[in-house]
């Protein structure tokens, strides 16, 4: 990529300040991680002495993702999730993804996972939660202690295919002022409509709690709607095919549907995961992802990374994506950035000072 004053350099990407909204914990473990807690509990990996070979267990992460089948793709979920179990492997976990996003210019972040698949060895729920938490603090002090600065908070996911959302927003609700920012629901979208978590939804807004729903993604207008209209999502995750509901016309017209009308005059923001949705068939292409057309037209668009571990990604990486697909200068990446702190689920007051005191002065060091 030839370097102008306007495309940022990769060096430049890696150190601005970033936001992340959409990550899961388990899809972004190291993959020496996984090969370590794998031999201590005696499970199996797909790759022969990956202990000894992280390098090549990572390999496979990606191109099982990568493989086009859904069998393959979520098989790599059984595996992270199997060494997940335990009180200690948790923490782990929790701690080595506070110190990867720092080292990649993360200064906040929201970290998702479900608790519920992770009480096989007979875990509870707050026993689940309270791990995660313990990492996440180890995590934060850690990257204090080298003298930087990163803010990580919780968002307890339901799967959408169970029926255990109502413990799960009960679980957020009674950890919100211990480190969790909210809730969510992930899993296939097909067959699963939000609707069916109503009662959870109607719950958490009766006690002034935050929620993102999976949205959008796999499934269309259908999803995002009953997310919105229905359910009260704060915010879509994902949400990328609301541009089935952009109209171009051949002299480059733009013509905005009722539901994307409303979901930009509202501000909604959608929690964009270029990586993972060229994976996953939500996108073509980086170059051909909805994001450019969304930006363009001023959406609440944020970039996010969803699984770095399948995708074998970054934020940084995602960023510099961009910059390559569609252009996209320092200006465009702190527009991304400050909209993603703006919908963060965080007091007003916390999130103005990370805009005001960390990504703003981040971003004027580099010149913009």
């Amino acid at each position: 990529m030839e370097t102008t004053p306007d495309v940022p350099t990769p060096d430049q990407v890696r150190r601005v300040p970033k936001v992340l909204l959409h990550d899961h914990l388990d899809g972004g473990l190291r993959p020496a991680t996984v090969a370590a807690l794998a031999a201590e509990i005696g499970h199996e990996l797909p790759v022969p002495d990956a202990v000894a070979d992280p390098d090549a267990l990572g390999r496979w992460f990606r191109e099982s993702a990568d493989s086009g089948s859904l069998e393959r793709y979520l098989e790599t979920f059984v595996h992270t999730v199997a060494v997940m179990q335990t009180p200690e492997a948790l923490a782990r976990v929790a701690r080595e993804c506070v110190e990867d996003l720092a080292a990649d210019g993360v200064v906040y972040a929201e970290i998702r996972y479900a608790p519920e698949q992770h009480v096989e060895q007979g875990l509870s729920l707050d026993d689940v939660v309270a791990a995660v938490q313990q990492g996440f603090d180890e995590g934060v002090g850690a990257v204090a202690a080298e003298g930087g600065r990163i803010v990580v908070r919780q968002l307890l996911t339901a799967m959408r295919h169970q029926a255990r959302s109502m413990e799960i927003a009960e679980l957020a609700v009674a950890w919100r002022d211990r480190g969790v920012a909210g809730f969510d629901i992930a899993g296939a979208e097909a067959g699963f409509p939000p609707t069916r978590h109503l009662d959870a939804f109607e719950y958490l807004q009766r006690e002034s709690s935050h929620f993102t729903i999976h949205a959008g993604e796999a499934f269309g207008l259908p999803s995002i709607w009953e997310a919105i209209q229905w359910c009260g999502a704060d915010r879509l995750g994902h949400g990328v095919r609301i541009v089935d509901d952009v109209e171009l016309g051949e002299d480059g017209s733009v013509r905005l549907g009722r539901l994307a009308a409303y979901v930009r005059d509202t501000r909604i923001p959608l929690e964009l995961c270029p990586a993972s949705n060229v994976q996953t068939g939500a996108a073509a292409s980086i170059a051909e992802h909805p994001i450019g057309l969304l930006r363009d037209l001023r959406f609440r668009v944020t970039v996010n990374t969803d699984n770095r571990l399948m995708s074998d990604t970054s934020m940084s990486a995602e960023m510099l994506a961009l910059v390559e697909a569609f252009g996209w200068d320092l200006t465009d990446l702190r527009w991304v950035t400050i909209n993603a702190m703006k919908s963060a689920f965080l007091p007003f007051d916390e999130r103005l000072e990370l805009i005001d005191e960390v990504i703003k002065p981040g971003y004027a060091a580099l010149g913009c």
